[in-house]
């Protein structure tokens, strides 16, 4: 997406697959970045996509502080439950949320292909991520979009813990890289 050094609620935006994304919020920009990400990276034809984004307010609200939502398109379903059990086993829990179809239609838009926020203020995790999964793609040369799962974190420690001092922090990551490890042992 091509953002200038300012974008309006109303403004059409087009991504750089050619999908317009009408502004509705102009605080979820990082999404519309994301989304040009994700078709970027699906042109490789990767073998699995993982993003990690401190996304929403709203997973902090479903989920607290300490535990990101992680969703994932069809083909990752398999991946999705090999993480969370990963991430039981390295006590760096994700929770996964359903990329809920039912909630596809709040970000539909009469002047584009897609809204950049939901119709309400409910279900924002899901209908980000059901914007980002809008962006997830076959490959260019055909076949089905890749495996893809999504983290949306708080990425910060409201106080100290063993192994997880107060501040910044990469949750998920153990989890994942244990998830990584298996899947691509050499």
């Amino acid at each position: 997406m091509c953002i200038r050094d300012r974008f309006r609620p109303g403004d059409v935006l087009a991504a750089r697959n050619g999908k317009t994304t009408e502004i509705g919020n102009t605080d979820a920009e990082g999404r519309l970045v994301l989304a040009d990400a994700l078709v970027e990276a699906c042109a490789d034809a990767p073998e699995l996509l993982v993003d990690c984004a401190t996304l929403t307010g709203a997973g902090r609200v479903a989920l607290g502080t300490d535990v990101p939502a992680l969703f994932a398109n069809e083909e990752g379903v398999d991946v999705a439950d090999q993480l969370v059990a990963a991430s039981a086993g390295e006590q760096d829990q994700v929770w996964r949320l359903p990329l809920w179809p039912g909630y596809r239609e709040q970000i539909d838009s009469k002047i584009a292909d897609l809204k950049n926020i939901g119709a309400g203020p409910y279900g924002g995790a899901i209908t980000a991520a059901l914007y980002l999964a809008e962006f997830v793609e076959a490959p260019p040369d055909g076949g089905a979009p890749p495996p893809w799962l999504h983290l949306d974190m708080m990425a910060y420690n409201t106080g100290s813990k063993p192994g997880r001092p107060e501040g910044g922090e990469a949750m998920g990551m153990r989890a994942l890289f244990r998830l990584l490890e298996a899947r691509y042992k050499a």
